[in-house]
């Protein structure tokens, strides 16, 4: 089965320096329906203006991921890290037994777009902990790069979850396969562009755009389809969760 979340059924709350779309409840966003997906309770994309940024606040039992699409942030927390996250670097901060951190948008200019995402641990009490690395987008361009899981596979980020997140840059026209198990639970969001999302339940294929994602339960043959209109890469985040 698959189960489309569509962009405009998001929260969505604007605070001046920040617009900010919720996939699943969030802050003073509350949907019954839409609490959270398996592992993955948080899915936010954020906008933020040049110069401003979430002021230093804290998390715990958590696995934090953040996806830069544009733009650049710069990290700060109570571990001692102090860094800048750009274009195709992904961060991972484990909350654990608590952190406090903020992120700031540095440049003057341009705006940030990010994606915010929280992934339920299997384990509480961790100790925090950061990593951070830059995937080079060669590796997804029609194809999956794994950018999180927990064995940390292919130079991946590591989580402490049964969870393994990927990104795709898709092509118009061009048809990507992911051979999801039997018996596992996936959810597609789309960052960019456009997609049909086929399976032996959906052969026609469901069509998703820049925002949308989709639940995807009880099936093993997934095929993603690019159908960007105006003919540019469409980019899509795969969570494959037992």
């Amino acid at each position: 089965m698959i189960r489309r979340r569509p962009a405009n059924e998001r929260g969505h709350a604007s605070y001046g320096w920040l617009d900010t779309y919720h996939t699943f409840s969030f802050a003073d966003y509350y949907d019954p329906d839409h609490v959270q997906f398996r592992h993955l309770r948080v899915l936010n994309e954020d906008r933020v203006k040049p110069g401003a940024g979430f002021s230093t606040h804290g998390h715990r039992d958590m696995e934090i991921l953040t996806i830069l699409l544009h733009g650049a942030i710069e990290h700060q927390d109570s571990t001692g890290v102090h860094g800048v996250i750009e274009r195709g670097d992904v961060q991972r901060m484990t909350a654990g037994t608590g952190v406090l951190h903020s992120e700031k948008n540095p440049s003057a200019t341009e705006p940030a777009h990010l994606l915010q995402i929280w992934i339920v641990p299997d384990q509480r009490g961790l100790a925090p902990s950061y990593e951070q690395r830059s995937f080079d987008e060669a590796g997804r361009r029609g194809k999956w790069q794994v950018i999180a899981a927990r064995d940390g596979r292919d130079g991946a980020l590591t989580i402490h979850q049964d969870a393994i997140a990927s990104m795709a840059m898709i092509e118009p026209g061009q048809i990507l396969a992911y051979p999801l198990k039997l018996g596992r639970y996936a959810w597609l969001q789309v960052a960019r562009g456009g997609v049909a999302l086929r399976s032996a339940a959906v052969p026609q294929g469901l069509d998703l755009d820049a925002g949308d994602g989709a639940a995807i339960t009880d099936e093993t043959d997934l095929v993603v389809v690019g159908q960007k209109p105006d003919g540019g890469l469409a980019e899509v985040v795969m969570f494959d969760m037992g």
